[in-house]
């Protein structure tokens, strides 16, 4: 069921996209459709009007779909967006619900890509060997989940930054433009975030695998007043080892198009 619903999304997103072909939403999306981004509404004619009015305003956009990882009934796509040619570039990442063979839910994150970056990497490539955006059939699903949840889990609930030392290995490629490359930055990033907000809480929402890669989706607060930021953060994992680290990080907004959190 997985190879089908990342098949059909990634098709819909093509289609409506890259081509602006709004038929594909009576055929692949839910009367029930549940939408979290903040500027858009429930329902497939709300979708259809957002699409028409974004193509309008941006009518030379370009998508380009780095990678597509799907679990279960949950497909995820990392791309890179450019609305106008000349233009700074975003980086998305889309979620999307699948049930009955229709797209009935869809989350969401989007961040500006900069000009320059700490580590020197954008923000989409794969550097890691072997050099491949598609997950590795090969690799052992369950394993690469299991490393990831435990990286989080003593991150966010042990609170301890040690865990990049058994849960990573260097060079740990970081795409994350602010910060550089390497297990010890890894660290020396939550100790800091730790230590300048003793309040700080990352709440995971879903955890999506598939093979080597693995995405959580998650709410970042500094603390319980903080509306935060989404994030979904991408990870590689090789031998049991993250060995590259991917994201896309959104300031939670005040108020909503709809009244369904970014969550």
């Amino acid at each position: 069921m997985s190879a089908e619903n990342k098949e059909m999304v990634a098709h819909f997103y093509d289609q409506l996209f890259a081509h602006g072909n709004l038929e594909v939403i009576d055929k692949f999306v839910g009367s029930t459709y549940t939408n979290h981004n903040p500027q858009g509404g429930d329902g497939p004619e709300a979708l259809r009007r957002f699409v028409s009015y974004f193509r309008a305003a941006n009518p030379n956009m370009h998508h380009t779909v780095a990678r597509v990882i799907a679990e279960d009934d949950l497909v995820l796509l990392h791309s890179r967006a450019v609305l106008e040619p000349g233009t700074a570039p975003q980086a998305v990442v889309d979620i999307f619900r699948v049930e009955d063979g229709r797209i009935v839910e869809h989350w969401d994150v989007i961040q500006p890509v900069p000009a320059t970056s700490v580590s020197g990497h954008d923000m989409f490539t794969t550097l890691s060997a072997p050099a491949d955006n598609s997950p590795d059939p090969l690799a052992p699903t369950a394993e690469s989940k299991r490393v990831v949840e435990a990286l989080f889990h003593t991150i966010a609930v042990e609170r301890d930054p040690a865990a990049f030392d058994r849960y990573a290995v260097d060079p740990l490629y970081e795409h994350n433009p602010q910060y550089a490359d390497g297990v010890p930055a890894a660290k020396e990033l939550f100790t800091s975030a730790f230590a300048a907000h003793p309040e700080l809480t990352i709440s995971v929402k879903r955890v999506i695998a598939e093979g080597d890669y693995v995405a959580v989706h998650h709410h970042y607060k500094t603390s319980a007043d903080d509306l935060g930021f989404a994030v979904i953060d991408f990870f590689r994992v090789r031998d049991g080892k993250i060995v590259e680290h991917w994201d896309a990080i959104q300031p939670v907004p005040a108020t909503s198009a709809n009244d369904n959190s970014m969550f």
